[in-house]
């Protein structure tokens, strides 16, 4: 099975290029990227804590979704399809903001993203896909928001990032 493609992009978010995910994450080479952000009606945010053998960032907890466009694909028709796929329902999406990061692991790979944030509203329970998600739970926002800074560790840089610059963002 051929290796999944990321979209390079500049930084005006204009596709340059087209290169394998493990590549350009050894290359700490901007691409495109979303992160769902779930919420329900009483202001609980689903979050995801990524299956354990997740090559970076695994064992911690995250936003509802995260992952990368296929060439061609719209943000929301990327965002829908791996929610999916992840945690196995179909929401609608709007897209709220992007930012630029970059964060290196301790593995030697580089997180180096131009990432779309998509936010949708939804009031079941997931079905998750045990091959990329360990588990779930739904958390109030001012509650993660605390539980960020009591415990960032337990938590993806890319999420800490959301949290700390595009909080007002992430509400419906």
């Amino acid at each position: 099975m051929e290796e999944e493609k990321v979209i390079l992009v500049n930084e005006q978010d204009e596709p340059i290029g087209l290169m394998p995910k493990m590549e350009a994450h050894e290359k700490a080479l901007l691409h495109r990227a979303f992160s769902v952000f779930i919420i329900n009606d009483k202001n609980e945010l689903m979050l995801q804590q990524r299956a354990m053998h997740k090559y970076h960032s695994p064992g911690l907890w995250t936003n509802t979704c995260c992952s990368h466009q296929r060439d061609g694909e719209s943000n929301i028709a990327a965002g829908k399809r791996r929610l999916q796929e992840e945690m196995g329902f179909s929401v609608a999406l709007k897209e709220t903001t992007s930012f630029i990061y970059k964060a290196p692991f301790d593995n030697g790979l580089t997180e180096h993203e131009y990432d779309h944030i998509l936010v949708g509203s939804y009031n079941e329970s997931p079905v998750i896909n045990p091959d990329e998600v360990a588990d779930w739970k739904w958390m109030d926002i001012e509650a993660v928001k605390m539980d960020i800074e009591k415990d960032p560790d337990a938590y993806t840089v890319w999420f800490k990032i959301i949290f700390e610059k595009f909080y007002s963002h992430i509400a419906l």
